[in-house]
């Protein structure tokens, strides 16, 4: 029953497990591993368990990174920066619907993974033997989704921060436009989009509070009782647990939830 750790290899944040054999090892740990790639490296982002099994191949950690190896890694981003235009130049040549994401070898650079993106089905055979031939090495194509891409490149979002992909969201969640109805959003959507033009991932986050809020808040149009006699609701602040209401002599007066009765 073999010890393995959680790692993350290439710009994609892929997660792999490797064999720690007598290594000890924590979270954070810059390694090399062998894998069915080849020797690559990556950060440990899941502690030592013991496993019977697994679906996906097992990988074995050769050792720590050391100064030598981040040299190298260093060595590998010249690397991939020469290799991005040789592909950006070929992906031209060839007339391919596609957009070039990034380039990234594997530590050892026995092989170059290549992503993008496309909305249809590309032929990328020939453009494959060109850059084997120019490249002298294992060429990857790996067709990834615009939010992907984002989690890839990185940004600021509207709020100022680095992407949440970017930084500490390792797996994407259905967002929908139901959840920013809950959440009294406006409904534009170049505004609650992100920079990969889907819905953005922090619309999910709250969307339990305000699932959870609005169960004890009356509905939009309900008619209820307050200090100031029956209102019709128009609108409710879950966050502040507030109720906007319309008077009967149509003013409009905010209430707390607790000072209110409704049905």
């Amino acid at each position: 029953m073999p010890i393995v750790v959680g790692v993350t290899v290439r710009r994609i944040k892929d997660k792999v497990y490797g064999d720690t054999g007598h290594l000890d090892l924590v979270v954070g740990d810059s390694i090399l591993l062998e894998t069915e790639h080849g020797l690559e490296n990556g950060m440990v982002c899941e502690r030592e368990r013991h496993i019977e099994k697994l679906k996906d191949p097992v990988g074995k950690v050769v050792r720590k990174m050391t100064p030598d190896d981040f040299r190298r890694l260093n060595e590998n981003s010249a690397k991939n920066q020469q290799a991005l235009k040789v592909v950006l130049g070929k992906i031209e040549d060839h007339e391919l619907q596609m957009k070039l994401t990034c380039v990234q070898y594997t530590f050892d650079r026995s092989k170059l993974f290549i992503y993008y993106t496309a909305e249809t089905r590309v032929d990328f055979r020939e453009l494959i033997k060109d850059l084997g031939h120019i490249l002298k090495t294992r060429i990857q194509m790996v067709q990834i989704g615009v939010r992907d891409e984002s989690k890839m490149v990185g940004g600021l979002g509207s709020c100022g921060r680095r992407l949440c992909c970017e930084t500490f969201l390792k797996d994407f969640s259905s967002v929908t436009i139901d959840m920013a109805k809950d959440q009294d959003l406006s409904l534009n959507t170049a505004k609650l989009s992100g920079l990969c033009g889907r819905l953005m991932c922090c619309i999910g986050y709250e969307h339990g509070f305000y699932r959870e809020a609005k169960k004890k808040m009356p509905h939009h149009g309900a008619k209820v009782q307050t200090p100031a006699g029956t209102c019709t609701v128009v609108s409710v602040n879950c966050i502040k647990e507030e109720i906007t209401v319309e008077t009967s002599d149509k003013q409009l007066k905010t209430f707390r939830l607790s000072e209110i009765k409704h049905g």
